[in-house]
């Protein structure tokens, strides 16, 4: 497996599990009826519940993209110090990002993001 693929699992593993924090406080809030139903005044979710469920969304949409750069960098045989380096700090930007997001941190949770998206243009001009 290369870097590059090695980092799109790490990025992938941590995408999938975003979830459960914001799914645990869910259930706290609302109990288990609610929080796998549909009430109709559901009880609001802590503040940082909030935060880290739009920090999944938000790493979800983000994933789609990253995923489509590796797999085609891969396909094409693209790979060397630069597109290491993009793997990686891409996959540690959206760990800040998540962090950054969940805490509420704003400047960091944006400079994150960009530092991951300037990752994804790196990507595209070794493929280009």
């Amino acid at each position: 497996m290369t870097s590059e693929l090695m980092s799109l699992t790490l990025v992938a593993s941590l995408t999938a599990l975003l979830w459960i924090p914001y799914i645990l406080n869910t259930i706290g809030v609302r109990g288990l009826v609610n929080a796998v139903g549909y009430p109709e005044t559901p009880a609001p979710l802590a503040a940082w519940a909030q935060r880290m469920k739009a920090a999944h969304y938000n790493a979800v949409e983000n994933l789609v993209v990253f995923a489509a750069l590796v797999l085609v960098a891969n396909a094409a045989g693209v790979s060397n110090d630069t597109t290491v380096m993009a793997c990686q700090a891409y996959f540690w930007a959206r760990v800040v990002h998540a962090a950054a997001y969940t805490f509420g941190i704003p400047w960091v949770r944006t400079l994150a993001f960009a530092v991951g998206f300037l990752c994804q243009i790196v990507l595209v001009l070794q493929l280009l």
